[in-house]
């Protein structure tokens, strides 16, 4: 009995051995120690492809002024490059499906060098705007997510990806100081050319220390049925495919409102700052420095904790009704100080929402679909950044900076009552 019970035992110890290597793929298959290392080099793939980035938002104005350009061309450049933005998340996330992370990371450097070049020789209007063209295909952060959900287990995911909150604050506080020091000392142009050569490196490391295949081999194959059937790398029908998971259509439709009012604020922020909290440009980028402090604070301390001691809805729960009470309090807010107060939750709610809802959209399709589904989400703040000029603008104008929050108030509010009632499948889908 005891022998039998041994090999039972045994046996049992093989096949459960055999679904962790499953599940983790080719990466079980490289050890523990190897897969650590990938992922910390995704997160430094995407901290400096950030603070690349940063460091342009910061100089753009100052170069579209230089060349003429207004505001309302301005306005239309952001526009062009939101929308390039949007289209392009999704067709990355099916090119990561079909052809790997390294393959969808190395293409996200490269546009990206390509991205700095053109801006390095924008003489002239005409040249900026054809600068905005690879920003189609430049998605650094999808391009981590993807990595990291392929070598992770669906208990370790929430947590990985909310340490890529790190990278954001990273990026945030070492671009835009990095940024204004060159344009300062040097010239508007000199932050292209450190991006140009940074992108370069970030290629070389994506194709030395980025396996050239993350996903588990059985899943690959199934990617490469799934290829086959599906034709080409842009299609509604997948699309909606993809929605018809059980759960996926209700959590994207919170993700996507939940973060709508504040991410309209946010695109707005630059203008309030001047015109009522009365914040010079100095100001203003401290300020943007203490949101990157909260940024890597609470999405590398708070969220990952939080995530193994709570379940994702309840999390997802938490952090629409946190919001409620951001959108209350910024409809009260008058100082500068008060929305340092607010910041605190603020940061909070919507790092754990955008953590949470990546992790149980991710979970809830099928491991060869898990590139296209982080595609879909990275398109929800291209979306905003497109529509969210004119709405924020009409907001703005017409009603103050109190609209923003009871616009905040009332969606979350009304977005909470709905999770409370209704009862969303969520399934973990395998293969």
């Amino acid at each position: 009995v005891s022998t039998m019970n041994a090999k039972t035992s045994s046996a049992g110890e093989e096949e459960a051995s055999g679904m962790r290597n499953e599940t983790l793929g080719e990466s079980g298959c490289l050890g523990e120690a190897k897969r650590r290392q990938v992922i910390r080099v995704a997160y430094v793939i995407a901290a400096l492809d950030l603070t690349f980035l940063f460091m342009q938002f910061g100089v753009i104005p100052y170069m579209a002024k230089s060349l003429g350009l207004d505001s309302v061309g301005f306005g239309y450049l952001q526009t062009i490059f939101g929308v390039l933005q949007l289209v392009g998340g999704y067709i990355f996330g099916r090119f990561a499906d079909q052809f790997g992370a390294q393959a969808a990371l190395i293409l996200s450097c490269a546009s990206a060098s390509v991205f700095f070049l053109l801006m390095s020789l924008s003489t002239s209007i005409p040249l900026l705007f054809l600068s905005r063209l690879p920003g189609v295909f430049m998605h650094g952060i999808p391009g981590a997510q993807k990595v990291i959900t392929d070598m992770t287990t669906p208990s370790q995911r929430a947590g990985a990806l909310g340490k890529l909150g790190l990278c954001f604050g990273v990026g945030i506080i070492a671009g835009s100081a990095v940024g204004g020091v060159l344009s300062t000392k040097f010239s508007v142009y000199v932050p292209a050319y450190v991006g140009l050569v940074g992108s370069l490196i970030n290629t070389l490391i994506a194709m030395v220390w980025i396996p050239s295949q993350t996903k588990p081999k059985s899943d690959h194959h199934v990617a490469q049925h799934s290829t086959s059937q599906s034709g080409s790398l842009f299609s509604i029908r997948e699309i909606l495919r993809l929605m018809k998971f059980p759960g996926v259509m209700e959590v994207f439709i919170v993700k996507v409102f939940a973060g709508l009012p504040i991410g309209l604020f946010m695109i707005m922020f630059s203008i309030i700052s001047m015109d009522f909290f009365g914040l010079e440009a100095v100001e203003s980028g401290y300020l943007m420095s203490y949101f990157g402090v909260l940024q890597m604070v609470v999405q590398g301390l708070v969220v990952g904790k939080l995530a193994s001691h709570c379940t994702e809805m309840t999390l997802l729960r938490v952090s629409v009704f946190v919001f409620a009470g951001v959108g209350l309090g910024m409809a009260l807010m008058r100082t500068v100080w008060h929305y340092c107060i607010i910041a605190v939750p603020l940061v909070f709610a919507f790092s754990m929402l955008a953590t949470i809802t990546d992790s149980i959209l991710t979970k809830a399709v099928p491991s060869s679909d898990t590139g296209a589904m982080l595609g879909i989400c990275a398109s929800v703040q291209p979306l905003t950044r497109t529509v969210g000029p004119t709405i924020g603008g009409v907001l703005y104008k017409q009603f103050g900076v109190s609209s923003f929050g009871y616009l905040q108030l009332m969606v979350n509010l009304g977005l909470f009552v709905y999770l409370l009632k209704s009862k969303i499948a969520l399934g973990e889908v395998k293969s």
